[in-house]
């Protein structure tokens, strides 16, 4: 409800009650992520992580405001965190992926994109992300078939610039 403000105090008032809890200190980096405010996020992710070193959801969300604030090293270490903690989690492997497609490894992100396909083939998002490392390749019938399979799967969302200049 974009209500951050209220809900920053709610887990505010919730961490005094008690201030092990790393749900609440994992929500509230996910509200600060949610405003953009990666910093404090990443904070609010550490002490969920200092609490439970196993919290693979932290890891993962810690991973995310790195990779907002461009230092993606770090967010791929976050991400293999995650992984190694939660081997069935797809969306991990997206976000490791993600990272790697940032920094322009391409062959690094499709590897990490197939494993998610691995663990969940109807993953939307690894089949989408994984096309378009593929067209940064100019593997282009390659591309063209997971783009394919995304939308089979139900991607709707927005096509990038190059799915765009094969149709």
């Amino acid at each position: 409800m974009d209500r951050y403000n209220a809900a920053i105090e709610a887990y505010n008032a919730s961490l005094k009650l008690n201030p092990r809890d790393e749900f609440a200190w994992n929500n509230k980096g996910v509200i600060f992520h949610n405003q953009r405010k990666d910093v404090e996020a990443i904070q609010a992710y550490e002490k969920a992580i200092e609490i439970d070193p196993k919290f693979a959801l932290a890891w993962r969300n810690k991973g995310n405001s790195l990779d907002a604030l461009g230092r993606y090293d770090e967010a791929i270490t976050c991400y293999n965190k995650a992984s190694s903690l939660d081997r069935t989690y797809s969306v991990n492997m997206v976000d490791n992926g993600n990272s790697h497609y940032d920094t322009g490894e391409y062959v690094a992100a499709i590897r990490y994109y197939d494993e998610a396909i691995k663990q969940d083939p109807k993953d939307k998002y690894a089949w989408y992300n994984k096309a378009n490392a593929l067209r940064m390749l100019h593997r282009n019938s390659e591309a063209e078939a997971a783009y394919t399979k995304a939308r089979e799967l139900g991607y709707n969302g927005a096509m990038s610039l190059l799915e765009m200049t094969t149709k």
